[in-house]
């Protein structure tokens, strides 16, 4: 247990130091910040833009995220060698698959906290659909800023990682505006708690690609990893569309049963729908998201072992 959790941390605080990782961070703050300017003057239907937004861009961005940080360190280490080196010592291929998943889960949840922490702030600085709070706006940019000079401070002092850092800066401060504005800020004109679920079930998604990321990347370069996560990012999303529907061929049928099963479907996290029409999401479906999350996430990672049993590691088969 104690090399899986080693491997988790390591593999987190890798992930975080990845350069795009740090990019695509501050990347979607800022367009999740400027959600409420460009939605003015769009008649009463402010609030929903910057919602749907804001949810988009935490999703798709922590997902992409989450492939890019899996593919570049998994493959990397099959690479240079460092699996060899692992595997040399009393490690199973479970922990290493397992203590992957973990770490890149991780850092990619942290991610999906920060953007919809972001969300939440904007959606208190879409006031209207003929103004919004400019305050709010131009101190969550100095925020955004803050946080980045405080990477580069601790990269000067103390050589510590810039990109790391100025995440668990982004956390810190854009979660205290967040405090700050559930505390003092007039609430929007809409349920904080379903606002909360729908954001939270954004949470599972994410590990389900950090789990799949990590077994296409286990066999995979960097390239290939990434080109068939997004087909089956693609895919799920039109599931439901494509193979929910029961097939009139016999044939076909059992087919389009085992592809509806095998393809994760990521609109069941997807609530932006749910909250556009203020319908309530129950707690039991929470639930069922996060069992769903989590025994597809295990079926991947025992396919992702079984699958590296006969992985070459720098040039040598392992037995």
């Amino acid at each position: 247990m104690s090399h899986l959790f080693r491997i988790a941390v390591n593999s987190f605080r890798e992930a975080l130091r990845e350069p795009v990782y740090f990019l695509m961070l501050f990347g979607a703050l800022l367009l999740i910040g400027h959600y409420p300017w460009m939605t003015l003057f769009v008649f009463r239907e402010q609030l929903k833009l910057v919602l749907d937004g804001a949810m988009a861009t935490s999703m798709f961005f922590s997902l992409a995220a989450c492939v890019l940080c899996a593919a570049s360190t998994v493959s990397r280490e099959m690479r240079n060698g460092t699996v060899l080196l692992l595997l040399s010592k009393p490690i199973t291929r479970w922990s290493f698959v397992l203590g992957k998943v973990a770490g890149i889960a991780a850092a990619s949840i942290l991610f999906c906290l920060v953007c919809s922490a972001a969300s939440v702030v904007s959606i208190y600085i879409a006031v209207d659909q003929f103004r919004m709070e400019m305050h709010l706006y131009i101190a969550f940019l100095i925020l955004t800023f803050i946080a980045c000079c405080a990477g580069m401070l601790m990269n000067y002092l103390k050589g510590s990682s810039f990109s790391e850092y100025s995440v668990y800066a982004a956390l810190v401060l854009i979660g205290g505006m967040l405090l700050y504005c559930l505390k003092f800020q007039p609430h929007p004109d809409m349920s904080l708690v379903n606002l909360a679920k729908a954001l939270i079930l954004l949470f599972p998604a994410v590990g389900v690609m950090s789990a799949l990321a990590v077994g296409f990347a286990t066999r995979t370069d960097v390239v290939p990893c990434m080109c068939l996560c997004s087909l089956l990012f693609f895919l799920g999303l039109m599931s439901s569309y494509l193979f929910g529907g029961s097939s009139s061929d016999p044939v076909l049928r059992p087919v389009y049963s085992l592809l509806y099963a095998a393809i994760p479907n990521w609109q069941y996290f997807w609530m932006a729908d749910a909250m556009a029409v203020n319908r309530p999401i129950p707690d039991s479906y929470v639930i069922w998201c996060f069992g769903y999350a989590l025994l597809y996430s295990l079926i991947v990672m025992v396919w992702a072992v079984v699958l590296f049993q006969n992985r070459e590691a720098a040039g040598t088969r392992e037995n």
